[in-house]
């Protein structure tokens, strides 16, 4: 019987832009790499599994799309009888998919009922061939995600090449000012050749290329080792100190006698290097005897897979997954998956598919792909999953998410809060993010008549700066010589001289507009209620010729419970007197730092940013300015003017922006306080309205008369004491930048068999029972402290 639809006018190859599944299912993590294989929709090219969750079938019964390739890949088990080839450096290349896997394909057809469709019949041919040559997702989106990343710049589009000359061939050619015949970059302007800076891994470098640059002015340079026959290559612009894409290379080159078509890569590229370098920060995975640590698997044991700098984001959702609050939002085996029209694109049937993968035990099992001599005792690590779609949903639209660098995992976190929160949540299903939620109280109090005013903020996190007490040694024989740098050495603090030093009295220098008084206030923030769980980030960084430099400062964090209770507000008490709610023109007013102001300014902050940061700071230095403003970039007013909450609102909103609130879905209540609270701008009131979704709104004098005056807000967090808290999971980073080196969490939990609970290692794909947690504790960048 032959199949009705091989003709079918929707039936394709994929085109440039189509998003082709054919790694995993869209829906759950079952792959190409199961025994039943993976099926992939010849309409649309959507991915489904074909195990007992049938994802593929309900594919089919909601578009009605019939034809399948059904594709199943295995491991290709090579056996040489000769050793392998010795590497050399001619040439560079990466072992392929094909040098790696063998691929079974069959075309299936639900409607016809056929199991093997003949794939060389109708269109089926051109659309079989067109779907395994096409990029994958994930592969798509990362070459477009590099594709951000680089960039032209105007040096390269006005460069004016001098006369042309043949320059000496690859393996002849050096430095212009030494010997060095590697890691040389040739000037796209005159043809000169100069070596490189030093790079991680031995790449020997003097820099004589920057030298080159600072001496003419040439500023657009091509390293030859990383050119390749396709036209790309490594092309830096010194004038902008950024690495960079030169879209006529090709043109430019050929000016020196170059051809790429001639060319061979023979050295690793930036990317590569940078790539190599944040895999030498390892976090040990061998106990002091030198014994692997213990590989655990099973539910909740489930590793992720290194994406490509993807750390930060592996070990993030590893800590969010095993809080309760998570995992009954998302991990639901007995509830329907959305039905949606395009299920990778949906952020609720990704993070339902994460909290199945991480959390059902079906994929955390040693990888059967890697093999051992017979008789051996070693058990080999997890593949681990790869939540490339979610990933993609994750930076959709972010600037620095939605590239392949490394980023920041507390930012990530904050940003992934937001995402959840602004998403559906149907009843009874709750906001996970509300467990994070609490309520900061500021007191302000004039120093001179001793008024007081009363803020409350809501908030997700704390971000708790750690004393710095540098410990004096003396140097070295090495590092007097300058063989060595010093490395800088810190007093342990401990988490209550943090906790002090961040809710500790301040003086901000204010204007009182009731007494007059310049003398100043006296400010401090403490907790007026307490989340369930929460989260605290450790500012390790400090600012270094203006760039964010980690400082090792141990925090000593113990495993005990401990009380919050002494930093919870007393609140207003009858002994003070209010400073009064003053009109607009006499509101309380602050006058920035302007020296301090214009050093932030001169880095490239708003002066709107540089205000907020120097007013909660004390206004006092550029330092501690930056810190601040690092850790609120995410921070929905950040743009906002300086406000000190003292203002009386305006009679009623504008009843025009009101209805242009309404037609984005929210009520009138809501639209009424977010206008009220941002000023009458919209913008800022839709990402107020975000940010606070369970807030019910303000009501008119008509409204509240009935019985809508009963309704009260519910505050996020808890009053109650005590306050307990103990530490649940932490998210380390080893190297010198948030934005390189490489993250891994460490989770408190029960492992089976064990009478306690005890530490487990989340290093991407790699979950095992950690040996010594407690250095890993002082270096902590975020801990999550759950509420016992």
């Amino acid at each position: 019987m032959a199949c009705k639809h091989v003709n079918a006018a929707e039936l394709h190859p994929p085109g440039p832009t189509h998003a082709v599944y054919r790694e995993d299912c869209t829906q759950c993590f079952d792959s190409i790499d199961d025994s039943a294989g993976l099926d992939v929709c010849l309409y649309c090219f959507n991915g489904g599994c074909t195990g007992d969750r049938k994802h593929s079938h309900l594919h089919y019964a909601l578009k009605n799309h019939p034809l399948v390739l059904n594709i199943r890949r295995t491991r290709r088990v090579v056996v040489r009888d000769e050793p392998p080839q010795k590497m050399t450096k001619i040439a560079i290349s990466a072992e392929t998919e094909a040098d790696r896997y063998n691929y079974e394909t069959t075309v299936r057809c639900y409607e016809c009922n056929i199991d093997n469709v003949d794939k060389l019949t109708g269109k089926l041919s051109a659309a079989v061939e067109g779907v395994m040559k096409a990029n994958t997702f994930s592969r798509q989106e990362e070459v477009k995600a590099w594709e951000q990343v680089y960039t032209s710049c105007e040096h390269i589009l006005t460069l004016q090449q001098e006369a042309p000359r043949q320059i000496q061939s690859q393996d002849l050619g050096h430095c212009s000012l030494c010997d060095l015949q590697e890691n040389l970059w040739l000037c796209l302007q005159c043809g000169n050749l100069g070596c490189g800076r030093a790079q991680f891994g031995g790449l020997r470098g003097h820099s004589h290329g920057l030298e080159h640059k600072n001496t003419t002015g040439h500023a657009v340079a091509v390293k030859l080792g990383s050119i390749t026959p396709e036209g790309t290559a490594d092309v830096y612009c010194y004038a902008c100190d950024e690495e960079r894409i030169d879209n006529d290379l090709g043109k430019h080159l050929a000016h020196w006698g170059i051809i790429l078509a001639e060319r061979q890569k023979t050295e690793k590229s930036l990317t590569e290097m940078q790539v190599d370098e944040n895999m030498r920060y390892e976090f040990s995975m061998t106990d002091e005897d030198g014994q692997e640590l213990q590989k655990l698997f099973g539910g909740g044991f489930t590793g992720l897979k290194n994406l490509g700098n993807s750390c930060y984001l592996a070990s993030s959702l590893q800590c969010l997954f095993d809080l309760l609050q998570f995992k009954d939002r998302y991990y639901l085996p007995q509830a329907e998956l959305p039905v949606i029209e395009d299920p990778a694109q949906d952020l609720e049937t990704q993070l339902r598919k994460l909290g199945d993968g991480l959390l059902s035990g079906r994929y955390s099992h040693p990888d059967p792909d890697v093999r051992f001599p017979e008789n051996s005792p070693e058990v080999a690590y997890q593949r681990g999953l790869a939540p490339a779609m979610l990933k993609v949903l994750i930076g959709k639209g972010h600037e620095e998410f939605s590239t392949m660098r490394q980023q920041d995992a507390f930012e990530l976190l904050l940003h992934v809060f937001k995402l959840i929160t602004r998403s559906q949540h149907k009843t009874p299903l709750q906001d996970p993010v509300r467990s994070f939620r609490f309520v900061m109280e500021q007191r302000l109090q004039c120093l001179s008549c001793k008024r007081v005013r009363y803020r409350s903020d809501e908030h997700d996190n704390i971000s708790i700066p750690v004393p710095l007490r540098k410990i004096t040694q003396p140097a070295t024989e090495a590092e007097e010589a300058g063989a060595t740098p010093k490395v800088d050495e810190y007093e342990a603090v401990t988490l209550k001289e943090c906790l002090d030093s961040f809710t500790s009295q301040e003086i901000v220098e204010l204007t009182c507009s009731t007494c007059g008084s310049k003398d100043g206030f006296s400010k401090r923030s403490l907790f007026q209620t307490f989340p369930d769980v929460l989260v605290v980030n450790a500012r390790r960084f400090v600012i270094v010729n203006w760039v964010p430099t980690k400082v090792n400062v141990p925090v000593v964090v113990g495993d005990e419970p401990f009380l919050l209770d002494a930093y919870k507000s007393p609140g207003y008490q009858p002994s003070e007197e209010l400073l009064p709610e003053d009109a607009v023109e006499g509101k309380t007013s602050f006058l920035a730092n302007e020296e301090v102001a214009q050093q932030l300014e001169g880095m490239g902050f708003p002066r709107n940013r540089c205000e907020k940061a120097l007013h909660a700071t004390g206004n006092v230095d550029a330092n501690t300015a930056m810190e601040w403003l690092f850790a609120h970039m995410e921070d929905p007013d950040i743009d906002a003017p300086l406000d000190f909450g003292c203002q009386v609102s305006t009679s009623t909103a504008d009843p025009e922006k009101i209805e242009m609130l309404g037609a984005m879905g929210f009520g009138p209540p809501q639209a009424r306080k977010a206008l009220k609270e941002t000023g009458g701008n919209v913008e800022r009131a839709v990402e107020w309205l975000f940010s606070h979704p369970d807030d019910q709104g303000e009501f008119e004098e008509e409204e509240s008369a009935g019985p809508v005056r009963d309704v009260v807000k519910e505050v996020p967090g808890n009053r109650e004491l005590p306050a307990s808290f103990q530490l649940h999971s932490i998210i380390c980073h080893k190297g010198a930048s948030i934005h390189a080196g490489h993250y891994v969490a460490f989770i408190r939990k029960a492992i089976s068999g064990e009478d306690a609970p005890a530490w487990v290692l989340y290093n991407d794909e790699k979950v095992v029972k950690a040996f010594d947690v407690e250095e890993m504790k002082q270096f902590a960048y975020v801990y999550f402290f759950k509420r016992t």
